[in-house]
């Protein structure tokens, strides 16, 4: 078998995950009651998480409005969850076909794309639930999004995983802890928490031992596509419509929430354990680097 450079084989990882699988896995369509009341005046994610908490536009809202625009924000982010979830998942089955069925790291990618179809029926679901319009990809990321999921290999498929699954779980390891909060979104976070923490061992594994086979050339162009994919991922957090459904000109909610430090904080708190460990793997640097500057996920 062959060692990773962390010292645990391949493998074995993958046996390990295998198992974990079994004992904790969840299906969103019953284990969540979908029919259960939203509890009244409930905010849908910590309020210091909106893009737009601290600034004159929040303050001009009434409490209502704030609630309203949390709900918002939450749909915003699910859809760009199941926007990326579409495209791992082919990224995955590409990386299968290619892999020997019988290896436990074969069968722990198909284990992946099962958790990952039950994930994104879960998001849709609450997304329905909300009683929100499912907030897509605008034209250019929506075919930035095509040409990833047919192209990605090596560190720049793993890399753009974990950028998606380690910035949502930071939000909503928060949140499922929150009782403030709406009990529907502290369970739709708990389930993705725990089934994401295998993937995010797996893709971690995968990548250290794919930055080790890459040269130098692919690494360059890999920093470049992990950079872009990083800024794309952010600015898909918040949809320039989400504003729209408590008054605020998109427009003036995206310049508002650029410009608030705040969400700024936000943004890099989300970030910090993966541009840290992409950093130390050589992956947050050169040009790639710019991007993740514009997208606010590291500081100068």
């Amino acid at each position: 078998m062959e060692g990773t450079p962390t010292g645990f084989p391949r493998e074995a990882v993958a046996a390990r995950l295998l198992a974990a699988s079994v004992r904790t896995s969840y299906d969103p369509v019953v284990d969540i009651d979908w029919s259960a009341p939203h509890v009244p005046g409930a905010y849908w994610m910590p309020p210091q998480r909106s893009s737009l908490y601290g600034t004159p536009l929040w303050k001009g809202l009434s409490e209502e409005q704030r609630v309203e625009l949390t709900k918002h924000e939450v749909a915003s982010a699910a859809s760009a969850g199941l926007w990326f979830e579409t495209i791992l998942m082919q990224m995955l089955i590409r990386h299968y076909y290619d892999a020997d069925p019988t290896s436990r790291h074969a069968q722990y990618a198909l284990t992946e794309v099962a958790d990952e179809c039950r994930h994104s029926i879960m998001f849709g679901r609450l997304i329905e639930a909300m009683g929100c319009p499912v907030y897509r990809a605008d034209p250019f990321d929506h075919l930035l999004g095509r040409w990833l999921k047919a192209t990605a290999t090596g560190p720049r498929m793993y890399a753009a995983i974990l950028i998606a699954e380690e910035i949502l779980d930071a939000f909503q390891r928060e949140a499922m802890a929150d009782e403030s909060i709406q009990p529907l979104i502290r369970m739709v976070s708990r389930i993705h928490v725990v089934e994401e923490a295998r993937h995010v061992r797996f893709a971690r594994d995968e990548l250290a031992r794919q930055v080790e086979a890459a040269g130098p050339v692919g690494l360059a162009y890999a920093r470049v596509v992990i950079g872009r994919a990083a800024y794309s991922i952010t600015r898909r957090l918040v949809n320039p419509r989400a504003y729209a459904a408590v008054g605020i000109p998109p427009a003036a909610g995206v310049a508002a929430a650029r410009a608030n430090p705040h969400w700024r904080a936000t943004l890099r708190w989300s970030a910090q354990r993966i541009a840290e460990h992409l950093t130390e793997l050589g992956l947050v640097a050169g040009p790639g680097r710019l991007l993740w500057r514009r997208a606010g996920l590291i500081g100068d």
